[in-house]
């Protein structure tokens, strides 16, 4: 999965990446967690011909899609991630695939590896070649019985590729900047033909970093939590043990 990811590019740099016109300006964010705003780009209007302008446009979203078909979101799961093995068929996000599919702009994300911790060995996941990257994204606008409406994503992952493998079995899918015109476009090209972009990166494609457990924590925000750290492993509590029972027998209780 992903539930974590940092981008601390500028605005320029993201706005030059994405083929945006400008963003508004924004600080560097180190932890972007669920429930915060994300920005995304997604197609914009069809420009008149002749314009030079950027067919693409920015948006934040609410990092958790809502579909419009909810009801009660407080009963509702937090989809931060879309799993592209049946992103075509679950029904919370087929709509957004066929027309609201988009780019998420990242510097890197962090995954965390189960080794007997409680919560696991925290790794900060960025591109060897440094720079911009953009996972695969998708938006769903929903409308609030108020009438108000709001706009939420998540980020489609798919299996880890072996260089992250052994960290995590998921990570986010990324579109590299050759395909973001051919996934962009939901006017001319469906779901189903866009679904080959929808793999793991080569496995070189990006390093993991071992570093502290201070990402854990969404109040820390600097670049702090980046810097290489290990995570001091906890003691096992001692099991229970039934009286008269063998502790070199296996057992189903």
């Amino acid at each position: 999965m992903c539930g974590r990811f940092a981008l601390s590019a500028t605005p320029d740099q993201t706005a030059a990446f994405l083929g945006l016109a400008e963003l508004e300006e924004f600080p560097a964010r180190y932890n972007i967690a669920p429930t915060q705003p994300v920005l995304m780009a997604l197609a914009g209007p069809q420009r008149e011909p002749g314009s030079n302008l950027p067919d693409r446009q920015a948006m934040l979203v609410r990092w958790g899609l809502i579909p419009a078909w909810v009801e009660d979101t407080k009963a509702f799961p937090l989809l931060i991630n879309a799993r592209s093995e049946g992103v075509l068929q679950k029904a919370s996000f087929k709509t957004a695939m066929r027309h609201r599919r988009a780019l998420v702009p990242a510097s890197g994300f962090y995954e965390w590896q189960q080794s007997g911790s409680a919560k696991g060995q925290p790794y900060w996941i960025r591109p060897k070649r440094g720079g911009v990257i953009a996972f695969a994204g998708l938006i769903e606008t929903y409308a609030e019985s108020g009438g108000s409406e709001m706009d939420t994503g998540a980020i489609i992952t798919t299996e880890a590729n072996a260089g992250i493998a052994h960290i995590h079995d998921r990570m986010p899918v990324v579109i590299e900047e050759r395909d973001f015109a051919r996934w962009l476009d939901c006017r001319t090209q469906e779901p189903r033909e866009v679904l080959d972009l929808l793999k793991p990166a080569e496995p070189d494609f990006f390093e993991a970093i071992p570093v502290s457990d201070q990402v854990n924590k969404v109040a820390n925000t600097g670049p702090e939590i980046q810097q290489h750290g290990i995570v001091s492993p906890q003691a096992e509590k001692p099991r229970r043990q039934k009286p008269g029972a063998d502790e070199n027998q296996m057992t189903l209780f």
